[in-house]
């Protein structure tokens, strides 16, 4: 009967040696890794010198503790020019946004049309980076460009907000079409 006994203390007392760590020293801070705050179902309005500058409907978004950095999921948002109106709509699956740096990282089905342009844009992976207003693409990632009668698919994107104009450094292919001149 002893040995019976002595078998499961010994098994309890290797368990419990082997759960506790010694490494003291490296501690795992939670608020790095949960959100501080959790929406859902989330429609957020950005005001600016006392106007609406942006709006927002996320399904799920999330904010941490100490930090400017915020992510959504299933995002959608208005962005409005200075003299309050629409100047670009857009959706995505994913954005990583830290505004204490004005970065911006959308991914997954990416739509945007800028109504100024009258330009859609179509991506995967774009980044905005609104001090320099500047948006890219990953160097191998694909954006197709729509305006007018010109459809062009190309990779690494980049487009600048002040001189409105955008380039690919990567392979581009398109289609321009044109109508004949009535006679």
């Amino acid at each position: 009967m002893t040995g019976k006994i002595i078998v499961p203390a010994l098994a309890l007392v290797f368990l419990t040696a082997a759960s506790c760590s010694l490494k003291y020293s490296d501690t795992l801070d939670v608020d790095d890794s949960v959100p501080e705050l959790y929406f859902t179902k989330a429609k957020i309005t950005r005001y600016e010198n006392d106007r609406v500058t942006v709006e927002m409907a996320a399904d799920k978004l999330e904010q941490y503790k100490d930090s400017s950095e915020s992510y959504a999921r299933k995002l959608t948002f208005t962005v409005y020019d200075d003299e309050n109106q629409v100047s670009t709509e857009g959706s995505c699956g994913y954005l990583f946004a830290d505004t204490s740096k004005d970065l911006y990282e959308l991914y997954e089905g990416i739509e945007l049309y800028n109504h100024s342009d009258k330009t859609n844009f179509f991506a995967d992976i774009l980044r905005w980076n609104k001090k320099n207003e500047q948006l890219t693409s990953g160097l191998n990632s694909e954006v197709r460009v729509e305006k007018e009668d010109t459809v062009m698919t190309g990779t690494g994107f980049s487009a600048s907000g002040i001189s409105k104009t955008f380039t690919f450094s990567g392979g581009v292919k398109g289609e321009i079409e044109t109508s004949e001149a009535e006679e």
